[in-house]
């Protein structure tokens, strides 16, 4: 991870295949494609990636969690719970529909703690959303279980866990609706893009219809469509889902890739008596697009950190102190900063954020560090790499 440092031929044909047609828009203008629909084709080739019925393609992430979301009935007053380590998107994405993201803690997965998930629920709880953060996932055995007996919405974010699996199926196609991330700094990247997967056939057409302005999508052309209900726009042009075809044809090489340099990596930490390593559940496999290793302290997580980034050890994030991933610097969403008005059952919804503390995701947050693992390195450099690793947190142990 990710996927830009593999780009090549693979890419530019297809890129190129839309600009020698002149269509750039993934609906509409027939007559001008020369049989080349390139969304179409990403769909069905992740249809068969993720041994999924429905995909349907949008313009990111977020977009795809705000499109499953509100293809299953989530919206104003009802309640999603996710967890406290994420990225800022999937709380952006609850709240665009008016519904409150409910906040609890992590495990030692680094994703949704499934007792704090079921101490939550309330009458207005509609969703549970789901964090495969840094290729890995939780529980996702029990957290079905607690969907299933209160009748709640399983949502995975996938976004950065592409490639992982779960007792052998692609994460993502576990729950109602999973929810990917193609942008550039992804597994596998469109440039811009994300996508929406699913089983049931009623949240695939309203994936399909909300995703375009409403539009039914039937008809011999665009103008006899009609608009069963509201919708935004959130599609993919063809041009991003041209890239990601060439990308995804490179999704076993870029994962083999990754668990080599993720093993070389962990092999090393593992010699070090001090180090564990996140937990991943039974029958899990991850996607070896981070390595995330827990020290003893806080204290010692902090200054290893930082002694990584003087050794120019890269791409090694302390989420702890990270206004992007983590709750503590969540300012913008506890004071409610909205360049819109915020309705007041929402201000009422999130009122207990801040007041709220979470000591568990602090407690296992506070000691990760969690390491990108690039597909550049030679193995000679990721040798090298885990050996100052190594030497460096002995030095901050002894």
């Amino acid at each position: 991870m990710p996927g830009f440092e593999l780009f090549g031929d693979l890419e530019r044909k297809e890129v190129n295949d839309v600009l020698d047609n002149g269509v750039l828009m993934r609906y509409g203008f027939d007559g001008m494609r020369n049989g080349h629909w390139k969304a179409k084709e990403l769909e069905k080739a992740l249809e068969q990636t993720f041994n999924t019925k429905h995909v349907q393609l949008v313009s990111s992430g977020t977009a795809a969690i705000s499109v499953a979301l509100a293809a299953a009935g989530v919206g104003a007053g009802d309640e999603v719970i996710l967890p406290t380590f994420t990225f800022v998107a999937s709380f952006e994405a609850v709240m665009m529909l008016g519904a409150i993201p409910v906040l609890v803690d992590i495990d030692d997965t680094l994703t949704l703690n499934p007792k704090a998930v079921e101490a939550v629920i309330t009458l207005k709880t509609k969703a549970v959303m789901v964090v495969h953060m840094c290729g890995s996932m939780g529980d996702l055995d029990v957290l079905k279980a607690i969907c299933d007996k209160h009748k709640l919405i399983l949502v995975e974010d996938a976004c950065q866990a592409i490639g992982g699996t779960y007792n052998g199926k692609a994460l993502g196609s576990i729950g109602d609706l999973g929810c990917f991330s193609f942008d550039f700094v992804k597994t596998i990247t469109c440039g811009e893009g994300g996508a929406v997967i699913t089983n049931n056939e009623e949240y695939y057409l309203h994936s399909d219809h909300y995703s375009d302005h409403g539009h039914d999508h039937i008809g011999k052309d665009r103008g006899a469509e009609s608009h069963p209900f509201l919708g935004y726009n959130f599609r993919i042009s063809e041009l991003h889902a041209a890239v990601g075809l060439g990308q995804l044809k490179r999704l076993p090489e870029i994962i083999n890739i990754q668990k080599k340099n993720f093993t070389i990596l962990r092999d090393a930490l593992a010699t070090i008596p001090e180090v564990t390593f996140r937990k991943v559940p039974e029958g899990g496999e991850e996607s070896y697009g981070f390595l995330n290793f827990f020290l003893p302290s806080l204290e010692v997580a902090r200054k290893v950190s930082d002694k990584f980034k003087q050794n120019g050890i890269d791409a090694c994030f302390h989420y702890y102190d990270n206004n992007w991933h983590y709750v503590r610097k969540w300012e913008h969403l506890k004071e409610l900063k909205s360049l819109y008005p915020i309705s007041e059952e929402v201000k009422t919804g999130l009122a207990y954020l801040k007041v709220a503390e979470f000591p568990e995701s602090d407690h296992f947050i506070g000691r990760n560090i969690s390491c990108l693992i690039k597909l550049s390195w030679t193995e000679e450099e990721v040798k090298a790499r885990a050996a100052k690793m190594v030497e460096i947190i002995k030095e901050e142990l002894a």
